[in-house]
């Protein structure tokens, strides 16, 4: 995920996942095309050449429509609004919440351990505190290792200040 605009009246957060998708097609590729090599080499590896085909392609079309999406965060200071966009293979979806509800941004970490070695993986999450939306509002809903949510909550919870100075100094 990273910021794509960050202006005193907007906040974009934005993430394209290109290179789980562009590994997907290839995957998808590699599958069908070597089960239609074996089907177009005739013989006793026809059926085997459908099955490779279908069942891997298969597998990567799985993969996509699961992994692949894109998401946009749009904190907007003039509307007062946070719109949360996620497109999919399957459709389009729009949340909206008010930007007055919205308290801060936080890292939510989940903790697994394997083989006596345990790893952290993270998510950025939006803190709403009042309103009929209140609670917790994951950006993204895969956790990932790395500082990338870290980087996320920080650009939230910077900008964040600048509404609170602006309606101050609007009421004066």
């Amino acid at each position: 995920m990273k910021v794509t605009r960050n202006t005193p009246d907007q906040l974009i957060l934005s993430n394209t996942p290109w290179f789980i998708g562009i590994t997907l097609v290839f995957f998808i590729l590699i599958f069908v095309g070597a089960g239609l090599f074996m089907v177009s080499e005739g013989g006793e590896g026809i059926l085997f050449g459908i099955f490779f085909a279908l069942f891997g392609g298969g597998m990567g079309v799985g993969a996509f429509c699961t992994f692949v999406r894109r998401v946009q965060v749009i904190l907007d200071r003039d509307k007062g609004s946070i719109v949360i966009r996620r497109q999919s293979v399957f459709g389009y979806d729009t949340v909206e919440h008010e930007l007055s509800n919205l308290s801060h941004a936080e890292v939510e970490t989940t903790t697994s351990t394997r083989d006596r070695t345990t790893s952290k993986m993270h998510r950025p999450v939006l803190i709403l505190e009042k309103g009929m939306s209140a609670g917790r509002h994951p950006i993204v809903q895969a956790y990932v290792s790395g500082r990338g949510a870290q980087h996320m909550v920080d650009a939230v919870n910077d900008w964040l200040p600048a509404r609170k100075v602006d309606s101050a100094s609007q009421s004066a």
